[in-house]
C-alpha cells in the first residue's frame, strides 16, 4: 500500500468516527426537542401534563397509549430527518456516504 492509499484510508476513518459523532448528536438534539414540543402540545391540548412513565398503573391506559404512540414515531421521524440531513452534509463534505451508511 503507497503513503497515499494510506494517508486516504487513516482519513477514511477518522471520517467515520466523525460521522458517528454528528449522527448521534443530531438525532439526540432532534429527539430532545421534539420531546419538548410534544410535551408543551400535549399539555395545551389536555391541560395536563404528559405521562411522566407511560407504564405506571395511574395513567390511564388510554393517555398511555396515545403518549407512547405519538412520541415514539414522532421522535424516530425526526431523528431519522435529522441524520439524513447530516449524512447529505457528510457526503458534500467528504465526497461519499460514511460506512455505516454504505450498501452491502
Amino acid at each position: 500500500m503507497s503513503t497515499s492509499n494510506n494517508a486516504q484510508g487513516k482519513k477514511a476513518q477518522q471520517g467515520d468516527k466523525i460521522w458517528a459523532v454528528m449522527a448521534l448528536v443530531s438525532g439526540l438534539g432532534a429527539a430532545k426537542i421534539t420531546s419538548k414540543v410534544l410535551s408543551s402540545g400535549w399539555q395545551a391540548s389536555t391541560g395536563r401534563k404528559p405521562p411522566a412513565n407511560p407504564a405506571d398503573p395511574d395513567v390511564r391506559l388510554v393517555e398511555a397509549v396515545v403518549w407512547s404512540a405519538v412520541t415514539g414515531a414522532t421522535v424516530a421521524l425526526v431523528r431519522m430527518f435529522a441524520q439524513r440531513r447530516a449524512a447529505n452534509y457528510y457526503v458534500k463534505s467528504v465526497g461519499r456516504l460514511p460506512k455505516q451508511l454504505e450498501k452491502d
